[in-house]
């Protein structure tokens, strides 16, 4: 999680919404990402999809069984449904998102029983320094 807050700080960097996600597999970080959305001129360039896309890559295969997934920030619905279709097998995340997350906050897409994969989740993770980041980002440009 602490590399994901350094990613997060590149993204804020950038003029990016400061989030950062690392996968790793097997105890070795195997891709990382930071929200791009406004640069790349992509509304799914979100931190955890730019992880995916490059362990994807990495490991040559869509299907990234067997990783966790650690992100500064509750993934929305649109990484949730990514999150389950590459078949990552847990999410750790730090802040809590009251307007957009869907790990609990809003919706409960992580965890969720309903669908085809089921995803191990744990929020509040650093949740101080992950929350602090970007309420310090939206202050800011208010």
């Amino acid at each position: 999680m602490h590399h994901a807050l350094v990613l997060a700080r590149h993204a804020e960097e950038r003029g990016e919404v400061p989030v950062g996600a690392v996968l790793v597999q097997e105890g070795e970080m195997v891709a990382e990402g930071w929200n791009c959305p406004i640069t790349a001129k992509d509304p799914t360039a979100h931190a955890e999809i730019q992880a995916i896309r490059a362990a994807s890559q990495q490991l040559g295969n869509y299907r990234l069984v067997g990783t966790t997934l650690y992100v500064t920030l509750e993934p929305c619905a649109m990484c949730a449904g990514a999150i389950i279709q590459a078949r990552i097998q847990r999410v750790v995340f730090g802040a809590f998102d009251p307007k957009g997350g869907a790990a609990g906050s809003v919706l409960s897409i992580l965890p969720g029983d309903r669908l085809n994969h089921q995803v191990q989740c744990q929020g509040g993770i650093l949740a101080e320094p992950c929350g602090a980041i970007l309420s310090a980002f939206f202050r800011a440009r208010r």
